[in-house]
C-alpha cells in the first residue's frame, strides 16, 4: 500500500522581493541615518545576514533598484496594521429610502417622520420620494408640498441635499444626517 502524496500550499507571492530573490546585480542601499550607496547585491545581504535582518527591495523600477535593510515580517505586520487602521476609519453611507403616496394622510406621514428621525440619527441618508401611480401625476404639486414638509419637520436632524426633483413617476429629495 502506498502512503499518499502531501500537498503542498502554494506560497503566496510577496509584494516586495527580498534577499536572494534580488536578481539585479547592483542595488542602492538606503537605511536610517545613513547615506545612500550603491554597492553589489552579494554585498549587500551580507551585511543584512550579519545583522540578522533581511534585504528589502522597496522600489523596483529605479535605476538601480532601491532596498534597504529591515526586519521584512515586522514591516509587514505593521502595513497591515495600517491598513486595518484605515479600513476602520472609512464609514460607508448608508441610504434609507421613505415612500409616500400624492395622497398620504396626516398618521401614515407622522408615522414615517418617526422613522426618518431614527434613521438620521443612525447617521444614514434618507430619501424620500412621493410615486405617482396613473392619473395621479395631475397631482404633482401636492407630491412636492409633501416633501418639502418632511425636509421642514427634519430641518434639526439633516439637511436638504436636493430640492424636490421629478424623474418619471417619482418625485424625490434627500436629506444628509447633521454632523455632531
Amino acid at each position: 500500500m502506498r502512503k499518499p502524496r502531501r500537498t503542498f500550499k502554494p506560497r503566496q507571492e510577496d509584494p516586495n522581493r527580498i534577499n536572494d530573490r534580488i536578481r539585479v546585480p547592483q542595488i542602492r542601499l538606503v537605511g536610517d541615518g545613513q547615506e545612500p550607496q550603491i554597492m553589489d547585491t552579494k554585498d549587500a545581504i551580507k551585511l543584512a545576514d550579519e545583522q540578522d535582518l533581511d534585504l528589502v527591495e522597496i522600489s523596483p523600477k529605479a535605476n538601480p533598484p532601491v532596498c534597504k535593510i529591515m526586519d521584512y515580517k515586522k514591516f509587514l505586520y505593521n502595513q497591515k496594521k495600517k491598513e486595518k487602521e484605515l479600513k476602520a476609519k472609512q464609514s460607508k453611507v448608508v441610504i434609507k429610502e421613505i415612500r409616500f403616496g400624492p395622497n398620504t394622510e396626516e398618521h401614515d406621514f407622522n408615522f414615517k417622520l418617526d422613522h426618518a428621525r431614527k434613521f438620521l440619527q443612525e447617521g444614514s441618508k434618507v430619501k424620500a420620494f412621493v410615486f405617482f401611480r396613473g392619473r395621479a401625476i395631475v397631482f404633482k404639486d401636492r407630491g412636492e408640498i409633501l416633501l418639502l414638509r418632511f425636509a421642514q419637520e427634519l430641518s434639526e436632524y439633516g439637511t436638504l441635499e436636493l430640492m424636490p426633483k421629478l424623474e418619471g413617476k417619482r418625485m424625490t429629495i434627500m436629506i444628509n444626517p447633521k454632523k455632531d
